[in-house]
């Protein structure tokens, strides 16, 4: 088993955590060495995550695999320039620390009826201006057409949890 603190949700969602399932289908953009797909996949979910980096797959890989939950987990090298990773609708779609505006259409797209979009990324919040963060408000102006359960803007980082419909 991966020693205690390998594997929990990202940062900016600790607080948030009891609004994510627990059990059905996650795509995790992004995901790095896999630190939250793990803690997905041991929370009962079945975890589609991907990235671009061949090393952080491996990685990921490998922490599934002393959790004990490489049947639960799917990583898959994937470069999201090219859009979103062919899959079903999800019950979760997760998007730490990565943000391509091209892609906020698809992300709520592949959520199914009643599906959580879990997003954060770098803000100008607290923060100052920068290439690649948000503007204060832009996630609740993007993803309003959610229902949006829970978010924040602080210390250069903006996160919002929202459910899709089930109409």
């Amino acid at each position: 088993m991966a020693p205690p603190g390998d594997h929990g949700p990202p940062p900016a969602f600790v607080s948030a955590r009891h609004l994510f399932p627990s059990e059905g289908l996650a795509l995790d953009l992004a995901c790095g060495r896999g630190r939250a797909s793990v803690w997905l996949a041991l929370r009962g979910m079945d975890v589609l995550a991907v990235d671009v980096s061949p090393v952080a797959i491996d990685l990921a890989r490998a922490r599934a695999r002393l959790s004990g939950v490489t049947d639960r987990c799917r990583f898959v090298v994937h470069d999201l320039d090219r859009g979103l990773p062919e899959s079903s609708q999800m019950d979760l779609v997760l998007c730490h620390k990565f943000r391509d505006p091209d892609l906020d259409q698809a992300l709520m797209d592949r959520l199914a009826p009643e599906g959580l979009l879990a997003v954060a990324t770098l803000s100008e919040v607290e923060a100052g201006p920068g290439r690649f963060r948000a503007r204060a408000g832009e996630l609740r102006e993007t993803f309003g057409s959610l229902e949006v359960l829970a978010e924040g803007e602080a210390d250069g980082i903006a996160w919002l949890n929202g459910r899709k419909s089930s109409g």
